[in-house]
């Protein structure tokens, strides 16, 4: 079971569930992973509705990493989450989130 109180978002991948989380490994990986812009650029990107699909999963991919799986953006190409492609947007939101203010 995820804890907010440290980050952690839950997902579910194939009926799997999985804990999430945006470490500083995870977030260093994530911004190399971006390829041009920030963490503040990718932020302000969810903020304004204006993130891609490729922001999303990598996100997600950074936050599964984050708690310990080995798995890369490849392994997530045919697989379902949970909600489709909006639950997974939030999810990306969330881990976000979490990952630079407290839960509320």
């Amino acid at each position: 079971m995820a804890n907010p109180w440290t980050g952690e978002a839950e997902v579910r991948i194939d009926g799997v569930a999985y804990t999430c989380k945006l470490t500083l490994g995870a977030l260093a990986e994530l911004e190399a992973n971006l390829g041009e812009g920030s963490l503040i650029d990718l932020i302000r990107r969810f903020e304004g509705g204006a993130f891609s699909s490729r922001d999303v999963m990598a996100v997600i991919v950074a936050g599964l990493r984050g708690a310990g799986w080995e798995g890369t953006s490849e392994d997530l190409m045919t697989a379902e989450i949970a909600g489709g492609p909006v639950g997974a947007a939030q999810l990306a939101a969330t881990l976000l989130a979490r990952a630079f203010a407290m839960p509320t």
